[in-house]
């Protein structure tokens, strides 16, 4: 798909800035939608905290959080801040005064979370120093952490109108001293409660929305929780950034945030798509194996290639034929093509890194020049030949086909 293919209209909403100068981010108000994670180490351990976010970047991260519970994670704040290379969100929790720190540490944005700071007073003096510093406020409202009168008048459970209702009393203190640079969150960990607390706020208000299923667990359930409710809604048009959750290494999060907007064209492709047939009785290799290896093999670079890894070159080729380039294996050797081209014949434990270096030769030279250093009439006879072999020796139906085909018309 496109990128200008307009298949997700998103909704209008308002657009605050995350940081300043290149590291700037802007969110809502039709900007791409952006990638967050949140940084696992102590925020006073500047150099280790500052190499979780560097890889973070590099896994496709745009906008990074930091605790900032403590006086001591706010001075690691304000070293880690000037070094970082994508702007920090401080989160804070219970008291007012580390957000106060956070901001004089010179942090893009703050998360305030509604169900841990309460007092009016302490709410607004925090909003009147983003406003005068121009710094915005993710209002961070999670359904673990639901004030209690919201979560009494509500029936004594977490509902989507009570989050809602918790979102939007945050916004009025912030209202009542004219400060506006707000984005907002409703998180639950259950997938349901979160899509329909983020649909009923998307109708009541245009500030842009931070889209997550909260504490979703480990993956791999972790990641289908996550991706149920953030895909749902960005398909809606709800959602400005997105975090996922997930009880893993930060870089996965990263990683599976940029992959899914990739995969619904919601951002341009910056990593490879690598796509692999599931395996039959005809596959000359081990699929899944192979598959692993070229997804290590490409591991963070900067390759925006659809990939394939193929396990015949009966039908490889043909059903890959739109990847930018692939390989499928054929009388212990792969067989390399190029826009469903076959390209070029390589030994079979080449593969993979075969793979990759045309891969990196196509970005940076694309698929012609590729295509001009090869004898394709050549490959294409030695893939027939291949091809043939296979037929001959395991007939047209592999997978025994005809025969279940046959106990079906039987019935």
């Amino acid at each position: 798909m496109e990128l200008g293919v307009n298949r997700y209209p998103r909704r209008d909403t308002r657009q605050i800035v995350v940081g300043e100068g290149p590291k700037a981010v802007p969110v809502g108000g039709g900007a791409p939608i952006s990638v967050q994670s949140m940084t696992i180490t102590k925020t006073a351990d500047v150099d280790g905290t500052l190499a979780q976010i560097y890889s973070l970047a590099a896994a496709g991260c745009d906008i990074v959080r930091c605790t900032s519970n403590t006086t001591e994670a706010a001075e690691g704040l304000a070293q880690i801040v000037p070094r970082s290379p994508i702007p920090i969100v401080a989160d804070i929790h219970n008291n007012y005064k580390r957000a106060l720190e956070a901001l004089e540490a010179g942090v893009a944005c703050l998360r305030l979370n509604p169900g841990n700071i309460r007092k009016p007073e302490h709410i607004k003096a925090v909003a009147e120093e983003c406003r005068d510093r121009n710094v915005p406020i993710r209002i961070g409202v999670n359904g673990g952490s639901l004030d209690p009168e919201l979560y009494e008048k509500h029936g004594g459970k977490v509902t989507p109108e009570a989050m809602v209702e918790s979102a939007l009393s945050e916004l009025a203190y912030f209202e009542e001293v004219g400060f506006d640079l707000v984005k907002i969150s409703v998180k639950a960990s259950s997938v349901p409660l979160m899509i329909e607390a983020y649909r009923q706020l998307a109708d009541v208000t245009d500030h842009p929305l931070h889209l997550g299923v909260t504490e979703a667990g480990p993956p791999p359930a972790g990641l289908l929780k996550a991706t149920a409710g953030i895909a749902t809604l960005l398909a809606e048009g709800i959602g400005d950034t997105i975090r996922y959750s997930l009880t893993a290494d930060p870089i996965e999060e990263a990683r599976a945030g940029r992959q899914l907007l990739e995969a619904m064209g919601l951002r341009e492709r910056k990593g490879v798509d690598l796509i692999a047939c599931p395996s039959c009785g005809r596959a000359e290799v081990d699929v899944i194996k192979v598959a692993a290896e070229a997804q290590e093999a490409f591991g963070d670079r900067e390759l925006p290639l659809q990939v394939a890894v193929m396990g015949c070159v009966v039908n490889g080729p043909g059903e890959a034929r739109d990847a930018d380039i692939g390989i499928a294996a054929g009388n212990k050797r792969g067989h390399l093509f190029i826009k469903g081209e076959n390209a070029a014949v390589v030994p079979e434990d080449e593969m993979v890194s075969q793979l990759v270096e045309w891969a990196e030769f196509i970005t940076e030279h694309g698929v012609d020049a590729a295509l001009a250093r090869v004898d394709r009439k050549k490959a294409a006879r030695e893939a027939e030949k291949d091809r043939q072999a296979l037929l001959e020796a395991q007939g047209d139906d592999a997978n025994n086909a005809e025969v279940i085909i046959d106990r079906i018309r039987g019935k």
